[in-house]
């Protein structure tokens, strides 16, 4: 007779339930050993849990008797081992196991007494050879973390060791050697004594350098290296050479690697192989920001439009109070890393307090980058049209313009996310198609200072004047305004603002805006802030400043520092406190 379902079905689930008991029967437990050490903290207490069996033995099955007992044997040794390095050559060791719970698992108890240190009784370092007065050298030996009369370490002693060694490979010390590497360790008196000879031998020279690649034109190329044949041998260079060829944009991979030494020669020749990059490059993003509000970006690159390496880029960008749409044609000139010449056609709209702003241009500039200053030379030509409430203005104008900027040391071309210093001087005439003479400075500053362990002082500063004979024939897009994530906190974008009759919010001829902020390091990439700002956009030296403090939350991403602020408005009575969301380089 055939068994009702349900029946059928209860056999079942029953025969599962059992199958599972069994297989969680089946899977060994887990040793569970709680290991406590007395008597040292910090890395001592960690390298003694480095070199515990006990430890290593925790992710093992259910231990038996013998085994823990053997375990046991071992711990004196293993702890006089950990304790070597740091210089403890006699500690005290007492130690106990004892089951807990059921009886498989077990406690370990280990007290220790380091006992009287190692000390250095004698540090020798020594440098000869031809270029034992290198800098680099120098710097090594003026200092020496191996002191008289401190404790040994013996991971200090073998970085000494690393640091010659690493910087003598660097720096084209390629023969260099020691000639003698002792560390001497008296254990019943408790003294040590260091000696280290280290040979520089000659220094070697760049030899020639190899290229293959079929991208750009040979002379280009090797406009790139940041090295000559001839000179002395760096690796640092070889690196910079590197990133300015992965920052062209013209290579998928680039390889730059150093030969087989001439030890006849002391030359070091060079090989770099280069692979074509994709022509075409599309780029899409959007984001949010409190002064941009909504915003999204579209573009094209033709990274490589001929083997001079001309480049050419299309982009829109989109945001609640502004648009733009911009064609850009780049050459390199000079040292192709960091100079070029670039033509430029944008059309853009924005809002500028109560100010609509229409501006067609075309643009021409020339960079140049002697030593740490970076120079822009540039003429643009400008359809300026500047519309308000009541009236609507437009101009055909010239605008040539310089601007000098800091740059930091060993910079390759790459983007700046902040300046230390920075200075425009832009302006044009009646003779150029302008409404009026004038003439404008715009200067800024930015500078963080590290004040203490974990804490940071942030000053910013800028200034802008303009000279005009008659301001009001000054296209919108040349005047100044302030307020919002990167000016006086507090307020809305462009917010402050001159106004005329009709209490249009216009822009101002003059600009002072400063910053001071106090960041303190938090764990997890994170920081707090507190800071004051202060400035306007005004007409007239004299005429009133406004003021707003507040405090934020950074987070630190590997190239930036995102911020969220809460500012309030301390010289206008009745105003909310405002969010801030800002972008800035990495503290």
């Amino acid at each position: 007779m055939q068994r009702p379902f349900r029946e059928q079905l209860s056999a079942i689930t029953a025969r599962c339930l059992l199958l599972v008991l069994c297989a969680l029967a089946s899977v060994p437990a887990r040793a569970d050993i709680d290991i406590g050490i007395n008597g040292v903290e910090g890395d001592l207490r960690g390298n003694v849990l480095a070199y515990l069996s006990f430890e290593r033995y925790k992710t093992r099955d259910r231990l038996r008797a013998d085994t823990i007992e053997r375990l046991h044997e071992r711990v004196e040794r293993e702890v006089r081992a950990a304790l070597r390095p740091f210089g403890y050559y006699d500690p005290t060791v007492k130690s106990s196991v004892e089951p807990r719970g059921n009886g498989e698992d077990w406690r370990v108890r280990i007290d220790i007494e380091p006992g009287k240190p190692i000390v250095l009784e004698t540090v020798d370092v020594s440098v000869t050879g031809p270029r034992a007065g290198d800098p680099v050298f120098r710097d090594i030996l003026a200092n020496l973390p191996l002191r008289r009369g401190e404790r040994l370490d013996h991971a200090t002693y073998e970085k000494v060791k690393s640091d010659l060694q690493r910087s003598a490979a660097s720096y084209g010390y390629l023969d260099a050697h020691f000639t003698r590497n002792e560390l001497l360790v008296d254990p019943p008196n408790h003294t040590a004594s260091a000696f280290i000879a280290f040979e520089t031998g000659e220094r070697y020279k760049f030899g020639p350098t190899e290229i293959a690649q079929e991208v750009i034109r040979p002379e280009l190329m090797r406009k790139y290296l940041r090295y000559q044949a001839g000179q002395p041998y760096d690796a640092t260079e070889l690196l910079r050479t590197q990133f300015a060829l992965d920052d062209s944009q013209y290579f998928a991979s680039v390889e730059v690697l150093p030969q087989q030494r001439d030890k006849a020669a002391l030359t070091v020749p060079i090989r770099i192989s280069a692979t074509p990059n994709r022509r075409s490059r599309w780029s899409f993003g959007v984001g949010y920001g409190t002064d941009t509000e909504a915003r999204g970006t579209v573009s094209w690159d033709n990274r490589i439009v001929n083997n001079s390496g001309h480049r050419f880029r299309a982009e829109v960008k989109v945001a609640q109070v502004s648009q733009q749409i911009t064609g850009r044609y780049i050459w390199p000139i000079g040292d192709p890393a960091l100079e070029k010449f670039e033509v430029e056609g944008t059309w853009k709209h924005q809002e500028l307090a109560d100010l609509d702003i229409y501006n067609t241009e075309a643009r021409a500039s020339v960079t140049r980058v002697p030593h740490r200053w970076q120079r822009v030379y540039y003429t643009r030509l400008v359809n300026a049209i500047t519309e308000d409430a009541s009236t609507r203005t437009e101009s055909w104008l010239v605008i040539p313009g310089l601007s000098v900027a800091s740059v930091p040391k060993g910079y390759l071309g790459e983007p700046l996310f902040g300046r230390q210093l920075y200075a425009e001087l832009r302006g044009s005439s009646t003779g150029l198609g302008a409404k009026t003479d004038y003439l404008q400075l715009l200067a800024s500053g930015e500078r963080v200072f590290d004040i203490a362990p974990a804490w940071h002082l942030l000053l910013r500063a800028e200034f802008g004047t303009t000279w005009a004979d008659d301001f009001d024939g000054v296209p919108g897009s040349e005047r100044f305004f302030a307020g919002g994530d990167r000016s006086v906190r507090g307020f809305g974008f462009n917010e402050l603002s001159p106004v005329d009759a009709n209490g249009e919010k216009t822009g101002g001829k003059h600009l002072a805006v400063g910053t001071v902020e106090v960041i303190r390091d938090l764990p997890r990439n994170l920081g707090i802030a507190v800071f004051v700002d202060g400035g306007n956009a005004f007409n007239d030296f004299g005429d009133r400043l406004e003021y707003s403090a507040g405090v934020g939350l950074r987070f630190r991403l590997p190239i930036a520092t995102v911020g969220f602020d809460i500012a309030q408005a301390l010289s206008v009575d009745g105003a909310s406190p405002r969010l801030h969301v800002n972008f800035s380089p990495k503290l």
